[in-house]
């Protein structure tokens, strides 16, 4: 088993999944500024706004977790819903808060916010790729027990072996799927004939959510909500957004947005 401990430094303890999540991070604002210039928006855009966004995504990922596993927390006290440190946070959480605080971030700078969209879906995609790293090393996230994982490497096979049985390492599903979607979007991003001014954003919505809803489904460990799991009721709504949003940009002919 892997220490989820990666520095420790008298009191201070800095574990892998914060490193996952900030390395992951990191890339992303990185190939935002890069993609930045050819949308005409300045780097210290980018920089701002994640400075803002970050530290209140993390808190909507701690929030979402909270309301829709209330039963538990409702019985506990206050405290307990600020121990980020003791596991539970969602993505979804995060990518939702992350949304608003993009679109009223555009608003104020005006900043075209389909081309800040276009800009940071490549990277989330990349940076939840990464993330879900830190979801091995906590073992957590994962599937039904398996009697083997021969195809796997040793090291993943190890970590997988979780009370007394092996488990299905839906981590590494999602993000082999999420990197899958990363070299895609790179690719498809530089052919405007195939995917269009906030199609690269669209495309985010339906890769992601058609893979975290296949994924989701394999999870022992989701939060669940009118006998689906959460996840899966919002990968289904953010493929149909996808979808609806691609079809309406193609077939209208004007759209208005902030300009720079």
């Amino acid at each position: 088993m892997i220490d989820p401990i990666a520095i420790q430094l008298g009191p201070l303890m800095i574990r892998w999944y914060a490193l996952c999540i900030m390395s992951g991070v990191v890339l992303a604002v990185y190939l935002a500024m890069r993609e930045a210039s050819r949308k005409k928006i300045k780097s210290d855009d980018i920089l701002d706004f994640i400075l803002i966004a970050f530290p209140l995504s993390i808190l909507g990922a701690r929030l979402y977790y909270i309301i829709f596993d209330w039963d538990y927390y409702s019985t506990q006290p206050f405290i307990e819903m600020l121990a980020i440190w003791h596991g539970g946070i969602a993505i979804y959480g995060g990518l939702i808060t992350g949304a608003i605080v993009l679109f009223a971030f555009s608003y104020y700078r005006v900043i075209n916010p389909i081309d800040f969209l276009d800009i940071a879906a490549p990277g989330v995609m990349i940076a939840q790729a990464i993330g879900r790293w830190g979801n091995f090393i906590n073992q957590e996230a994962y599937g039904k027990a398996v009697k083997s994982l021969d195809y796997l490497p040793d090291f993943i096979r190890k970590q997988m072996y979780i009370d007394g049985s092996y488990r299905v390492p839906t981590f590494l599903y999602e993000s082999l799927w999420n990197i899958l979607g990363f070299v895609i979007i790179l690719i498809l991003r530089r052919k405007p004939r195939l995917l269009k001014q906030g199609e690269v954003a669209c495309f985010y919505l339906i890769w992601y959510g058609c893979g975290r809803f296949v994924i989701e489904g394999m999870r022992t460990d989701s939060l669940m909500l009118g006998g689906l799991r959460v996840s899966q009721w919002l990968s289904a709504v953010l493929v149909f957004t996808g979808f609806l949003l691609m079809v309406w940009r193609r077939y209208k002919k004007s759209i208005p947005y902030y300009q720079n």
